[in-house]
């Protein structure tokens, strides 16, 4: 059986995702590659040693998903970030930030600039293939490290959380179905586990996520998420 075949056999379709790695480092590279050419529906169509490599080559082949490390000689990963999948980029591509640095302003410059996805490279190989795999069916997968670290920060601004959240849902043109559809997404569930939580059909729930991001215009559930951090709905029902 061919390995395009193989991957027939796990997705049903025949289609691969199609992955680009970008990381300064070789043997990282060398690394995810043989990590996700381990699995059957997963394929590295390229590899980029440098941040501008990355943007010519993701235009260039259109990966259903890139990996791209923060530090890069010429682009740094969070410049790559804003030309392939910022809200100036002309047909966007999924990009997923994988570094060694765990580093706030790193987190944020990158949800801000367009990531589906934010990994260390400690995260381990269980999550770096489910972080792909995320990223190509459009959800978005945080280190959950990273994911607590940010709504502890959230606990700590609470009070000023709760005024936002107020001033958010009094002004918000969200349902209160479409709220409690945020909130599951700020806390890291996939739309089965909506589903599952809210007692609704996964249609619903795309449907939902698409009227959010229609009504507030974001891009992505990461966008989502980052608008109920700032707003402070995480947490209340």
């Amino acid at each position: 059986m061919t390995e395009a075949n193989a991957g027939a056999g796990v997705s049903g379709s025949g289609k691969r995702i199609r992955v680009l790695i970008a990381d300064d480092q070789d043997m990282v590279r060398t690394g995810f590659r043989l990590i996700l050419q381990l699995q059957p529906d997963i394929e590295v169509v390229g590899e980029a040693a440098d941040g501008a490599e990355c943007v010519e080559l993701a235009r260039k082949l259109r990966p259903d998903v890139c990996l791209v490390d923060i530090r890069m000689p010429r682009l740094d990963g969070l410049e790559v970030t804003r030309l392939l999948a910022g809200p100036k980029a002309v047909d966007p591509l999924r990009v997923v930030v994988v570094t060694t640095f765990d580093q706030d302003d790193y987190v944020y410059g990158a949800l801000h600039g367009g990531a589906c996805g934010f990994l260390l490279k400690d995260a381990g190989p269980g999550l770096l293939v489910e972080a792909v795999r995320a990223a190509s069916r459009g959800d978005a997968l945080v280190s959950p490290a990273v994911t607590v670290r940010l709504l502890e920060r959230i606990g700590e601004q609470r009070p000023a959380a709760d005024a936002a959240r107020r001033a958010a849902e009094s002004s918000s043109p969200l349902t209160g179905r479409e709220l409690d559809v945020v909130r599951l997404v700020a806390e890291g569930r996939t739309n089965q586990e909506i589903s599952a939580e809210l007692f609704v059909s996964l249609s619903t729930v795309k449907t939902h996520m698409a009227s959010v991001q229609g009504k507030l215009k974001l891009r992505n559930r990461v966008e989502i998420a980052a608008w109920a951090w700032r707003c402070g709905v995480v947490g209340d029902r």
